[in-house]
């Protein structure tokens, strides 16, 4: 194992996933109370620990919790996908019920019981680790969920393999991970591979045993109000929060709104603990 970095400083933590040696970039935000709880980052599907710039240390300070920010294999600085890797279609089940895990326990974080902050993919990585592991999840806030697949979606997705190889796209994500290809690639192949397109997660939801808050904007170009109406439907203690004149990235786009929501919802949770 590598040396733990400083407080705030990106390190590297040996994991073991499907077979394999990974390091997975990460990096500790600290809090000035050492029982806080912590929140655990979850990314969208061509992000990166660099690509939430400083929304983590941002939140965690709204909220006063510790954070965990991280870059899943094949994105940012950690491992690349293997020469021709496919992800398969149940990539985000593994990676909520192996690699998250693998981690947390790696990092001696396996019995916090974190809140999670998912956004897009990360968010529904987020909604199947608290349905897989219930006793290792606090609560779970989404962001921009997928919860099964649209037409929108996928209208979304093609056009940005179109901006990836005819526009400065691989240029522009170059600056968040070492080998662009493999982020991009890995995510764009399987949400286009026409298996995907029967991929849902909805029945998995009845699982999930936490508290749930779901933010999305209403001009969310990867998906309609319908993912987080589906997951209220699934779960009723969901909290619904949408989002005016925002799209698919509420924390880029009104991250006042979703500072507000977020510290009111982990006000809630505190609340309930008495």
């Amino acid at each position: 194992m590598s040396p733990a970095p400083a407080p705030g400083a990106p390190g590297f933590q040996a994991i073991r996933f499907q077979g394999r040696a990974l390091d997975i970039e990460y990096r500790i935000i600290p809090a000035a109370r050492p029982d806080a709880e912590w929140l655990v980052f979850l990314h969208e599907g061509l992000g990166s620990l660099s690509m939430w710039k400083d929304w983590p240390e941002r939140l965690c300070a709204a909220v006063q919790c510790r954070g965990l920010v991280y870059s899943r294999a094949g994105y940012g600085a950690s491992t690349p996908r293997a020469p021709g890797e496919r992800w398969p279609v149940e990539f985000m089940h593994r990676q909520a019920d192996e690699a998250l895990p693998a981690l947390l326990d790696a990092l001696g974080l396996g019995a916090e019981k974190p809140i999670l902050f998912g956004h897009s993919d990360g968010a529904s990585i987020a909604l199947l680790h608290a349905a897989l592991h219930p006793g290792r999840v606090r609560a779970v806030a989404v962001a921009a969920p997928h919860i099964f697949v649209e037409d929108v979606t996928l209208a979304s997705i093609e056009r940005a393999r179109a901006a990836y190889l005819h526009t400065d796209l691989p240029h522009r994500l170059g600056r968040y991970h070492q080998d662009p290809d493999s982020a991009f690639w890995g995510w764009n192949d399987v949400w286009l591979d026409p298996a995907f397109r029967d991929w849902n997660i909805e029945p998995a939801l009845a699982d999930i045993r936490c508290p749930v808050l779901a933010i999305q904007g209403r001009d969310d170009e990867y998906g309609t109000l319908k993912q987080i109406y589906g997951i209220r439907r699934k779960l009723p203690q969901t909290e619904l929060c949408i989002i005016e004149q925002c799209g698919h990235s509420p924390h880029k786009d009104q991250p006042a709104a979703v500072l507000e929501a977020m510290a009111a919802f982990v006000g809630r949770l505190r609340d309930s603990r008495g």
